[in-house]
C-alpha cells in the first residue's frame, strides 16, 4: 500500500502543472514540485499550514480552494491573481475540484497553470497597441483615410440594396452586425457606415477577435488598472479609445464565450470596467461587428451567444459573395485595373474578350479580395497592352470551359443584363422611375436598355 502511495506522489510530483491539495479546514496536505516553483516556496513552508497563512492576499472570497470547500462545487478554468508568500504577484488559471468520501467533503484539489508571463506579454502588446492608436489618433479620426460609400463599386441589384441599407443606418447609433464570406468587403461597408455617420470625425478603432487569447483580448477591449497583475499599467482599452466614435469588432464569432458575456453587459449599460479595477466608466461607443460565417450556423454551434447576437443584430447586413453578383465582375476588374495601373505606373488598356469571359465564369472563392489580388498579380508582369486569357492565373484558366470561349463577350453580358432589367421591371410593376432607382442607373440609361433588348412593358 505504501508503495502505491509513493508511486502516486511521484507521478503527481512530475506533472507540469502545479497541484495543491487541502483538507476540509483549508490546510495543505499535498504540494507538488511545480507548485513549489510557481509560488517560490518549499513544500515544508506550505504543507501543514492554512492557505491564508501562506498566501496572505487570499480569503474565502478570492481563494478558489476555499470557495470549493464552502460550495462543494467544482470551478473550471478560473483566472486568479494573488501575491505569494514572498510578495510576488502571480496570475494562474485554476481548475479546482472538491474531494468527497462517503458523500462528505474531505478536501479539495487544485490544478494550476502559471500565466503570469503571458499576462505580462499581453499587457505589453496591449500597451503598444494603445500607444499606436494614441500616436495615430489624428490619422484614425481623419475621414479621408477611411472608405466612404462613394468608393463602393457595383451595380448588382442585391448588392446595391445592401449598400442602400448600410447608408440608411449610418446616421443612427444602433449596433450593426455585418456578415459575409471572407473577401466580400465587410470592412469596406463598415468604414463607409462610420464615414457616413455623425461620428465621422471621431475615432474609428478596429480589433480582430480571431486567434486572440481571452486575457489579452479582454485587456485590449476594457483596459487595465496598475497593479492588477505583474507588469500592468493604468491603460485605457479600445472602448475608451473609441469613445464617441466607432469600435469595429471583426470575426466576433471567434471571441471566447465568457468575454462575449462581458461585451453584452457593456452594450447594454454603456459602461466599462478596466481589468483589475472597481470603478465603472461611461462610454459612448458605437459597436459594429462582423463575422465570416453564417450567424445561424454560429448560434447552432454555440460559438456565438444568442443574447449577444440579438443585441448586435439590431441591424443585420449580409453581403453577397462575388459568385452571386457576376454582373459586377467586369466593372470591378476595370476598377482594379485602373487602381494598379496608377500604383505601378503601367499602361494596361483593358481585357481581351476571352479573358473577361474567363473572369466572369470563375467562381471566386476569395471574392472581391481575390479578384483584386488577381489583377494586381497580372500587372506585376504586364505593363502595357490588354490582358489576355494567357495572362490569367492557372486556377482561373483551368475553370474556363471550352464552350464559353465560343460565346462573344457581348452575348454573355447582354443576356445577363437583359435578365436583370426584366426582373427589376417586374418587381417594380414596370414603373420606369422606380426601376431606375432600384438599379441605381439614370432613367435615360434604363430606357435605352429597354429599347436595346426589345423588352416589352
Amino acid at each position: 500500500m505504501n508503495n502505491d502511495k509513493e508511486t502516486l506522489i511521484a507521478v503527481l510530483d512530475s506533472i507540469d502543472e502545479a497541484i495543491h491539495v487541502v483538507d476540509k479546514r483549508g490546510v495543505t496536505i499535498f504540494y507538488n514540485s511545480k507548485a513549489s516553483i510557481l509560488d517560490g516556496l518549499s513544500s515544508e513552508e506550505v504543507v501543514g499550514k492554512h492557505i491564508t497563512e501562506v498566501f496572505p492576499s487570499l480569503d474565502k472570497g478570492s481563494s478558489t480552494l476555499l470557495k470549493v470547500l464552502d460550495t462543494k462545487k467544482p470551478i473550471f478554468n478560473q483566472q486568479q491573481s494573488f501575491s505569494n508568500y514572498r510578495a510576488n504577484r502571480l496570475v494562474t488559471v485554476n481548475s479546482t475540484l472538491p474531494i468527497f468520501r462517503h458523500g462528505e467533503i474531505i478536501g479539495a484539489v487544485e490544478v494550476s497553470k502559471d500565466i503570469t508571463q503571458l499576462k505580462m506579454l499581453s499587457e505589453k502588446v496591449a500597451q503598444l497597441q494603445q500607444m499606436l492608436y494614441t500616436k495615430n489618433k489624428n490619422k484614425i479620426d481623419n475621414k479621408a483615410e477611411l472608405y466612404q460609400f462613394g468608393d463602393i463599386v457595383g451595380e448588382n441589384p442585391v448588392f446595391m440594396d445592401t449598400v442602400d441599407r448600410a447608408q440608411k443606418v449610418a446616421s443612427t447609433d444602433s449596433p450593426v452586425l455585418v456578415s459575409g464570406a471572407t473577401g466580400v468587403g465587410k470592412e469596406l461597408i463598415v468604414q463607409s457606415i462610420h464615414s457616413g455617420s455623425l461620428r465621422q470625425n471621431r475615432p474609428f478603432v478596429t480589433q480582430n477577435c480571431a486567434a486572440m487569447p481571452e486575457n489579452l483580448l479582454e485587456s485590449l477591449l476594457f483596459g487595465t488598472v496598475k497593479g492588477s497583475f505583474t507588469g500592468s499599467y493604468d491603460r485605457p482599452g479600445l472602448f475608451e479609445l473609441a469613445d464617441n466614435g466607432t469600435l469595429f469588432l471583426d470575426e466576433i464569432n471567434s471571441m471566447p464565450l465568457p468575454l462575449q458575456a462581458k461585451l453584452l453587459r457593456v452594450l447594454e449599460e454603456q459602461k466599462i470596467r478596466r481589468v483589475g479595477g472597481l470603478n465603472e466608466k461611461k462610454v459612448n461607443t458605437r459597436v459594429i461587428a462582423a463575422m465570416n460565417i453564417d450567424p445561424q450556423w454560429a448560434l447552432e454551434k454555440n460559438v456565438l451567444r444568442k443574447d449577444l447576437f440579438f443585441r448586435l443584430s439590431v441591424v443585420n447586413i449580409h453581403i453577397p459573395p462575388l459568385k452571386e453578383r457576376k454582373d459586377d465582375i467586369l466593372r470591378l476588374s476595370n476598377h482594379f485595373l485602373d487602381k494598379f495601373n496608377k500604383k505601378f505606373n503601367s499602361k494596361v488598356t483593358g481585357f481581351h474578350s476571352k479573358a473577361i469571359t474567363a473572369l466572369c465564369s470563375y467562381h471566386w472563392p476569395g471574392n472581391v479580395r481575390e479578384l483584386s489580388n488577381c489583377i494586381e498579380g497580372m500587372l506585376n508582369f504586364k505593363s502595357s497592352g490588354k490582358i489576355s486569357l494567357e495572362d490569367l492565373p492557372m486556377s482561373i484558366k483551368q475553370g474556363y470551359k471550352d464552350e464559353e470561349i465560343q460565346k462573344s463577350l457581348k452575348d454573355i453580358v447582354g443576356t445577363y443584363e437583359k435578365m436583370v432589367v426584366e426582373e427589376a421591371l417586374a418587381s417594380s410593376g414596370f414603373n420606369i422611375s422606380k426601376t431606375a432607382r432600384h438599379l441605381n442607373v439614370p432613367r435615360q440609361t434604363l430606357q435605352y436598355k429597354i429599347k436595346q433588348y426589345d423588352i416589352k412593358i
